[in-house]
């Protein structure tokens, strides 16, 4: 499948339940296995992820987005989200694509609820060996709404 946003997610920043900028939520990145099949009707919640990877240096969960940033391009009628790229270091993964989410905290572990966002299809898997395992965001942004 290829990249896709969830519905459920339009729904949630249109109505400010989501807030994507540096100073709002806390956004985080999963990564899951050729396994998992995304539906963006259906699939609303952290719950819904199956077959999150497992590996050395990753933890359940993902990890957060740092210098999370919205951005308005009134030249191009367009708003940009964009974060810094992620990496888990030293590393072995095999992964086939990356989930945004919403992170809520349920004692320290993503609460059932945390909200989707978006999924990412990495085209095939991905592998890091003892290294760094590495998702470069593209340089226009993660996610443009024009």
């Amino acid at each position: 499948m290829a990249n896709a946003i969830y519905n459920s997610f339009k729904g949630k920043v249109l109505s400010g339940e989501i807030d994507l900028e540096d100073a709002g939520d806390t956004i985080k990145v999963v990564l899951v296995t050729s396994s998992y099949s995304p539906d963006i009707d259906t699939h609303t919640q952290y719950s819904h992820i199956t077959n999150q990877v497992e590996g050395t240096g990753y933890t359940a969960g993902g990890a957060t987005l740092g210098s999370q940033d919205v951005s308005v391009d009134t030249v191009n009628d367009k708003a940009v989200f964009d974060a810094a790229d992620t990496t888990w270091s030293s590393s072995t993964i095999t992964a086939r694509g990356a989930i945004l989410y919403k992170y809520v905290d349920d004692g320290g572990s993503p609460a059932a609820t945390s909200p989707l966002i978006c999924y990412f299809d990495f085209g095939e898997d991905k592998v890091s060996s003892n290294g760094n395992f590495t998702i470069q965001w593209n340089e226009g942004g993660i996610l443009t709404l024009a």
